[in-house]
């Protein structure tokens, strides 16, 4: 950004219509004892509307009075945002997009424009009714190149019809603001590309479709009272039969249940399935027949090949915590230990 100054030609005093001041007391008030400074942006912009559309040095310091702010920082504030102007501009004052969008769509052609029609940037014309400066994005890249004029936006200039904005503004002709190609918004250029159909406005009649839903409502009901009740297959007695042999397959001892995880490569997830067949003690696993195995290898096919390890380290804890006593079998039945040799 430019190093911005104060025009070298200043009004000897400024303060606001009894209007206007009304106004900054109420936009005062909005912010708390103490953060009244924070109205510093509203306040500059207005003193400026009243002046022309720029903002001279007197009105800045008249703003830092009524909030009780130092000059220099209601300078700072001025100085740093471009919308506000420190030089005299003129009735239409023209700001011209230049940031990457609105430059790669054209906009330099458009600043040649303004050099030819109006002048030299930040010169007003000699009517005093044109002025021209380049800005930053004003947010309307979809319809680049654009400019501001005033309070209005003009956008997908060309040379061409961005001089007959400016002819019509010279002789005070109305000039619509917006698109110049008879865009609608930010719609493609030449026209919708979807949603092309055309609708009546005609509403569909109301009768007629509550009718056709309650003729399909009743066909439902009709359909769903002929329909028979659907009754759940009877269990076979050979069914039952198998279940509560598989429940009783092994019997859970009474007592706290041996931690199976000290067996190798027993997670507690096979602890648990286990546990839920009735194996809780390192006897029912060292006891374990083949055909136990099988029957336990068939539900959780991720067994096979581990119960082998885990038969041989049940033993061998078995051994250990019941030397010389009675140990469960796998069906969780009490038997003798052999004798050693």
């Amino acid at each position: 950004m430019s190093v911005r100054r104060l025009d070298p030609n200043q009004p000897s005093d400024f303060e606001f219509t009894p209007e206007n001041l009304a106004w900054a007391k109420e936009q005062i008030k909005k912010y708390p004892e103490g953060r009244h400074q924070a109205a510093v942006l509203p306040l500059l912009w207005r003193a400026q509307e009243q002046n022309d559309r720029w903002l001279p040095e007197p009105a800045i310091r008249y703003v830092g009075d009524l909030l009780g702010m130092p000059y220099i920082r209601v300078y700072e504030v001025a100085t740093f945002y471009s919308m506000f102007n420190l030089s005299p501009v003129g009735r239409y004052h023209v700001q011209v997009c230049g940031t990457t969008p609105c430059m790669l769509r054209g906009a330099e052609d458009i600043k040649k424009v303004c050099k030819r029609e109006i002048g030299d940037e930040r010169e007003v014309t000699p009517e005093g009714v044109f002025s021209w400066v380049e800005v930053e994005c004003l947010g309307a890249c979809v319809n680049a190149p654009m400019v501001q004029i005033n309070d209005d936006y003009y956008e997908d200039l060309t040379p061409e019809n961005f001089e007959a904005v400016l002819s019509g503004l010279r002789r005070g002709r109305e000039v619509k603001p917006g698109s110049q190609i008879g865009r609608q918004f930010s719609a493609p250029e030449g026209g919708p590309t979807t949603l092309l159909f055309e609708d009546d406005g005609k509403q569909e009649p109301q009768t007629e479709r509550a009718a056709e839903e309650a003729q399909t409502l009743a066909e439902v009901q009709g359909a769903v009272e002929a329909a028979s009740p659907v009754q759940p297959p009877e269990a076979k007695s050979g069914d039952v039969e198998k279940v509560a042999e598989e429940s009783a397959r092994f019997e859970r001892p009474e007592g706290e249940p041996d931690d199976l995880t000290k067996l190798v490569d027993l997670d507690p997830d096979a602890q648990h399935a286990l546990n839920a067949i009735g194996i809780t003690r390192y006897g029912q696993v060292g006891r374990l027949t083949a055909e136990d195995v099988e029957w336990i290898e068939t539900r959780y096919p991720r067994f096979k090949g581990k119960t082998a390890e885990w038969l041989a380290a049940a033993k061998a804890l078995n051994e250990t915590n019941t030397p010389g006593g009675v140990a469960p079998d796998a069906a969780g039945r009490e038997t003798e230990p052999k004798d050693k040799d």
